[in-house]
């Protein structure tokens, strides 16, 4: 009888896993949410749609982030879609040590106190269903329970991330 040796394959390292994902471009989306202390802001390219039926999304969190405790207490979030056009949001989100809130014309409260930035391409609102720890993150489930988009959104450029550089897509990136 012949006993076969054990598994040994080694984990792929954190730096080959990031410079694959560096290789694959993602949507940008600014998140924000307010359990009660204040509003907070965090620039994300994980958010997916998970279901059309119910509609639900998910998006990550690094446990690093300043805003993920907030998120991850928070019982409802806004994930706001963005284009080209809104880089400017996607900087602010991405900017750590600052008052991402400061200039009071960029958001607003929606009616259920949730707070939105009414120049992003499109948003949508949802109830957090679940969150768990994942590694050095957090991944959080979302069910979308309102959404809206800009007059004029399928016309704007999207914005995406691709190796650590802010990209817009358009007629000159179309294939085929």
């Amino acid at each position: 009888m012949t006993i076969a040796a054990p598994y040994t394959e080694t984990a792929l390292s954190s730096d080959d896993f990031k410079a694959a994902f560096r290789q694959h471009p993602a949507g940008v989306a600014v998140i924000t949410a307010d359990a009660g202390r204040g509003p907070v802001m965090l620039t994300a390219t994980s958010v997916a749609s998970v279901s059309a039926d119910p509609a639900l999304l998910m998006f990550s969190l690094s446990a690093n982030s300043s805003s993920t405790p907030t998120i991850r207490r928070a019982e409802t979030v806004v994930v706001h879609l963005l284009g080209a056009g809104q880089l400017s949001l996607a900087q602010l989100g991405a900017t750590s040590g600052i008052d991402r809130f400061a200039d009071t014309s960029l958001w607003d409260r929606l009616p259920s106190g949730d707070v939105y930035f009414p120049g992003a391409r499109a948003w949508i609102r949802g109830r957090v269903l679940t969150s768990m720890d994942a590694g050095g993150s957090a991944i959080v489930l979302v069910e979308a329970i309102e959404a809206s988009a800009q007059e004029g959104a399928d016309d704007q450029v999207p914005l995406v991330y691709y190796n650590r550089t802010w990209h817009e897509l358009g007629d000159h990136s179309q294939i085929g």
